[in-house]
């Protein structure tokens, strides 16, 4: 099956401006839900993704995540080939992800759905 690119978040200071530049920008349908604003691409073969206010750095990402069957496993992974967890597994609603740090210091998601 694979790995597949499931979701992305923009991370910002000001959720509020941001959600507004890119739906005015892209036409993107934003929606408030908890601490993060939803982003709805509107393409039936796009990923969505939402943007974060952290409150603290890093103020200024993009992450995309990948859907994988074991979080911590491919964190464990990625550590034996030059990579290094930045967010252990985290638990939300909707399922678990985490942050890891490719050998060049991009910062990549991981997402398990519920």
């Amino acid at each position: 099956m694979g790995q597949p690119v499931v979701h992305f978040e923009i991370g910002c200071r000001d959720s509020g401006k941001t959600a507004n530049f890119f739906s005015k920008l892209f036409g993107w349908n934003m929606q408030p839900m908890g601490p993060a604003t939803m982003i709805s691409t509107g393409a039936d073969n796009g990923i969505h993704g939402h943007i974060s206010t952290l409150g603290h750095e890093p103020h200024h990402y993009t992450i995309f995540y990948i859907q994988v069957d074991d979080v911590q496993g491919y964190l464990d992974k990625a550590g034996t080939l030059g990579g290094k967890t930045l967010v252990p597994p985290v638990e939300i609603p909707t399922g678990t992800f985490a942050w890891f740090a490719d050998p060049d210091g991009n910062t990549i998601g991981l997402w398990k759905p519920k």
